[in-house]
């Protein structure tokens, strides 16, 4: 399967590619190729495409806990009003840390 992922992955930009998918069954193909470098294989756009995936479902941890943390806002709060030396603060990195441990 073609992806735009896959085609940035080997190092191209959105500029060098135009992907397109007539929805007749036949998938996405490329539908212009602008890169002055000759266009990649199938496999090996799909082989890149795995590359990225593996590498992004390694990072799942970290957009899980982005999303959990408070806000640097908050966090200063707990840290100034809570008069415990930063112990509020720390708890709840650790309890997001800890939902979402780091593989």
């Amino acid at each position: 399967m073609i992806t735009s992922q896959g085609l940035i992955e080997l190092g191209f930009t959105r500029d060098d590619f135009r992907l397109q998918d007539n929805s007749d069954g036949a998938g996405v193909f490329i539908a212009d190729w602008n890169s002055g470098s000759p266009q990649p294989s199938v496999a090996e756009i799909e082989a890149a495409h795995t590359t990225w995936q593996t590498a992004y479902d390694a990072q799942a941890y970290a957009r899980n806990r982005k999303a959990e943390y408070p806000s640097i806002g908050d966090q200063l709060d707990m840290i100034y009003h809570n008069g415990d030396g930063g112990d509020t603060f720390q708890a709840a990195i650790k309890a997001v840390k800890d939902k979402y441990p780091k593989p």
